[in-house]
């Protein structure tokens, strides 16, 4: 059986709950359609993650949003928006994968793995989470390889190569040394990232200095087998003893998603979807995007707190279009 809807939205992460939220207060038709759990790319997060934003900048729909600390824990994010989507009985179709989309007389029939819907509508809020940037190479299929960090006991009293120097490499690399694991960060660049939070930073320069955890920069890894890895570094290739590989080098969205909906890509290597940055409608009319799927494989661009406008604009866009 056909469902038919004002809006379709594709994620059901924050900025996808915000989505149907307006759409609500809007009065108009709505289904949010989630591949995973809810905010299924918080669930993802490593358990001990410490938000860099404070918990107002993360409110949604108006709800508050009370932690117990400075800075809000993953723990706390899934109960808030969990408590949301309660509060407005939001609409939402979880463990549901989009397939297929087809353009029929100014409406969209989604096929997902599940049902098939029609909508005048939709809205792709799919965030950037679930598909990591790989490697390359040698050993990377391997089971004691992972792009996903959840807890450090796991590698208590273990050799860990951590590769990158973001926000996850650090707290990984923090972590899993504070559970016994002999920590080797691998760092394409000449420092620590920048843009890691600025109370985590002292903490990895200083273990690093000290030698707790030792750091090959302007390095890259490049081979993995069952008992060791290579290193290029600067003074040439090293092999070392390794039990696991964290490969926490980024992320990026589903552009293939996004060609699917025949949205234009930049042609260089950030491939920013097109869009208006005031209506966030797409070269596809009727067609919006919303959230950190914007920035295209710059996914530092956007974030909960400077996204929550976009479902605004959106449905505002979508009235006006109404209207006329």
């Amino acid at each position: 059986m056909q469902e038919n809807f004002d809006v379709l939205i594709i994620g059901g992460g924050p900025i996808g709950l915000a989505c149907g939220i307006a759409a609500q207060k809007a009065g108009l038709s709505y289904v949010i359609i989630e591949k995973g759990c809810l905010v299924n790319s918080l669930y993802n997060y490593p358990q001990t993650m410490t938000f860099f934003s404070t918990s107002e900048k993360l409110e949604i729909g108006g709800i508050p949003f009370v932690s117990n600390n400075p800075k809000p824990v993953r723990a706390e994010a899934l109960e808030y928006y969990r408590r949301v989507a309660g509060y407005y009985k939001l609409r939402t179709k979880l463990f549901e994968t989009v397939e297929e989309v087809k353009k029929s007389g100014g409406r969209f029939e989604v096929k997902t793995s599940k049902a098939l819907y029609e909508a005048k509508n939709i809205i792709i809020a799919t965030g950037f989470y679930d598909i990591p940037k790989l490697m390359d190479i040698p050993g990377e299929d391997l089971p004691k390889v992972s792009h996903y960090y959840k807890d450090p006991h796991y590698y208590a009293m273990q050799n860990v190569v951590v590769v990158g120097s973001s926000n996850s490499s650090v707290d990984a690399a923090l972590e899993t040394y504070r559970k016994g694991a002999n920590v080797t960060m691998v760092i394409r660049g000449s420092e620590i990232g920048q843009r890691v939070k600025y109370w985590v930073r002292p903490d990895i320069l200083n273990r690093i200095a000290e030698g707790s955890i030792k750091a090959y920069f302007n390095s890259e890894l490049i081979a993995i087998r069952e008992h060791e890895v290579d290193i290029r570094t600067p003074k040439g290739s090293i092999t070392i003893p390794n039990d696991f590989v964290l490969a926490l080098t980024g992320y990026q969205p589903n552009f293939d998603l996004l060609r699917k909906f025949g949205l234009n890509l930049s042609e260089d290597e950030k491939l920013y979807p097109a869009h208006n940055p005031e209506t966030m409608e797409t070269n596809q009319k009727g067609i919006y995007l919303a959230g950190v799927v914007c920035g295209g494989m710059d996914t530092h661009i956007w974030f909960i707190e400077n996204s929550r406008e976009h479902p605004g604009r959106i449905i505002t866009h979508m009235i006006a279009n109404q209207r006329t």
